[in-house]
């Protein structure tokens, strides 16, 4: 929703006379709500099943763009949107609620050193770097903001997770990954930016939720999983090339 009413908002104005357009406004409080959502939901549920949903986002920006931003409908969209569905049901049916387990020592200067360095990369390459660079910092940058996530402790709630020192790490993550996608939006196509944000970040925070956190599923259902999240990606990947992708992200 926040990235169709940015769309519209950006159409009415140019410069930064687009920021204080009343539908950006408000599509940028719809982001910071969903953000917080997407703090409590890594706390909670395994890496994997979160970040699927949330690069499966995709399908309904797609949907909605039909309407409001006059996109028309290919048959392949549709079908790539169906694939989303059908991973996302499959992820729901087989994916369970499970606190993270405390993370290992020296997590808090990992993910800080991890976070300086894309950074440093982001800044030495933000005028020169090509494309498939920026898409992967920010995929990676989005990824770090789910593991940084899934590390801190949500005993006391969304208010002591955000007053842990992880949070400044988790905003910083965030405002790199932002960063990065809208400077590989401005030098390569919107295709490529999306499917390498939508590989990356559930890839990585998948097989670090498994390695660190405890992420797991029942024996006979790690396969039905694995085929959901595969299923769920391609569809988002196709749909990285529809033009109701291009037009949202415009």
């Amino acid at each position: 929703m926040a990235t169709i009413l940015q769309a519209i908002g950006s159409r009415r104005a140019t410069g930064l006379k687009a920021m204080l357009q009343p539908l950006v406004l408000i599509g940028v409080a719809i982001d910071g709500a969903s953000f917080l959502l997407s703090l409590v939901a890594y706390a909670r549920l395994p890496l994997f099943l979160v970040q699927t949903i949330i690069a499966a986002s995709v399908a309904v920006v797609v949907v909605l763009a039909v309407p409001f931003l006059n996109v028309r409908l290919r048959w392949s969209d549709a079908a790539a949107v169906l694939c989303v569905l059908a991973g996302l049901i499959g992820l729901a049916l087989l994916g369970t609620d499970q606190p993270a387990v405390a993370p290992p020592p020296g997590f808090l200067a990992a993910t800080a050193s991890s976070l300086v360095a894309l950074i440093v990369v982001l800044t030495v390459w933000y005028r020169r770097g090509p494309a498939w660079l920026f898409g992967t910092i920010s995929a990676l940058a989005y990824a770090g903001v789910a593991i940084a996530a899934r590390g801190t402790d949500d005993a006391g709630g969304l208010l002591q997770m955000l007053c842990q020192p992880l949070a400044i790490v988790i905003v910083g993550f965030g405002v790199v990954a932002f960063t990065a996608y809208i400077r590989a939006l401005e030098v390569g196509p919107v295709a490529l930016a999306a499917s390498l944000v939508a590989v990356i970040e559930v890839v990585v925070p998948a097989v670090i939720g498994v390695a660190l956190f405890g992420d797991t599923l029942a024996p006979g259902l790690v396969l039905p999983a694995a085929a959901s999240v595969v299923i769920a990606l391609g569809g988002c990947i196709a749909l990285g090339f529809s033009p109701a992708t291009r037009a949202a992200s415009g």
